[in-house]
């Protein structure tokens, strides 16, 4: 087996489903982890590396939907393939609206399952990728000090160091320093290269 291959976990409360489908993903070169339970999943914890989760709507303590209501509440990212033995069309619309990547109605084949974990998958290195970058430029911003992080502010706002300058009273060479400090410590060879960290942080207001 490929030790180093995506993580795929599993809830499903019927433990055969679990072993079975952890056979047919080990087999190929899937790391695998098995739970009964919903809250067993949200409870343990999830590296930040590429995964996806498959999952049974029907769940004795917590179904599918409200697992995966539970995961966008804590920020969870993985990609979620439904399965079920009882899904209907509302639940799949549902389910899919809210994110899931697919929705597999039992007996489902090996092809679909896999087919649908490979997409997920992709989708999920995506998201680690990109979260990654956002902890990177966030990291930058907390070496900022806080009249870096008010001018940051502004000049992701789109205003020039003039306009800085008046609207904090201070003298238009000193506003270029710390600008150019900003630019330093946060790596941004462009002011738009700066505005985009300070959207992909969520840094678009500016204090008054």
């Amino acid at each position: 087996m490929n030790t180093r291959g995506p993580l795929v976990y599993i809830v499903d409360d019927d433990a055969s489903v679990c072993r079975g489908l952890s056979l047919l993903l080990k087999s190929h070169g899937y790391k695998v982890q098995t739970f009964t339970r919903a809250a067993d999943f949200l409870a343990c914890t999830h590296p930040k590396v590429p995964s996806c989760l498959v999952l049974d709507v029907q769940l004795p303590d917590m179904d599918g939907l409200a697992l995966q209501d539970a995961m966008a509440a804590r920020e969870l990212a993985v990609p979620i393939v439904f399965i079920t033995g009882h899904g209907d069309i509302p639940m799949s619309v549902k389910g899919m609206k809210a994110g899931a990547v697919d929705f597999l109605p039992k007996p489902f084949s090996a092809k679909q399952l896999l087919g649908a974990i490979t997409q997920a998958v992709s989708k999920n290195k995506t998201q680690v990728k990109k979260l990654a970058e956002i902890s990177k430029i966030k990291r930058r911003i907390s070496t900022l000090s806080p009249r870096e992080l008010e001018v940051f502010q502004l000049v992701a706002k789109g205003m020039m160091n003039k306009e800085i300058a008046y609207k904090r009273g201070t003298a238009l060479q000193t506003i270029k320093v710390h600008r150019g400090r900003v630019m330093q410590k946060m790596k941004a060879q462009t002011v738009t290269e700066l505005i985009h960290f300070a959207e992909e942080a969520g840094i678009t207001s500016a204090p008054h």
